[in-house]
Formats: structure tokens, sequence, C-alpha cells
């Protein structure tokens, strides 16, 4: 489980703050530069500027709206 507002730094252990990761994704995330956020309720991943310098959001769409 990822932390969106770090546990050490005060973030609670909620849904609201917490996305699930595997161990893999869940080290990039925190050694790589990726962001996670919430937005509508759902994780939403902005990859870092060498990777996209533009820093547009990743975020799986909703399967009753991706059809």
């Amino acid at each position: 489980m990822h932390h969106i507002h770090p546990w050490e730094d005060g973030g609670e252990t909620k849904l609201s703050n917490c996305v699930m990761l595997c161990k893999l994704h869940h080290r990039l995330t925190h050694h790589s530069g990726w962001t996670v956020r919430i937005r509508d309720g759902l994780p939403e991943f902005v990859p870092p500027a060498w990777i996209d310098p533009d820093r547009q959001p990743r975020r799986r769409p909703l399967p009753h709206l991706a059809a």
C-alpha cells in the first residue's frame, strides 16, 4: 500500500490517502520521480519529466466509460 501523503509526514492510513501497488511499482513510485494523486476518487499517476516533459497524468479509465 502506498500513502499519497506520506505516513511519516502525518498522512493517515485510510482509503482516501492510499493506493494499492505491487512491490515493484511501490518502489518505483518512491525512487523514480512518479507522483500519485487521487482525482475523482481514483488514483492518477504523473510521470517524471524525463519520461514525459508535459507530465500528463495516466489513469485507467472506468470500465463503464471506456466503451
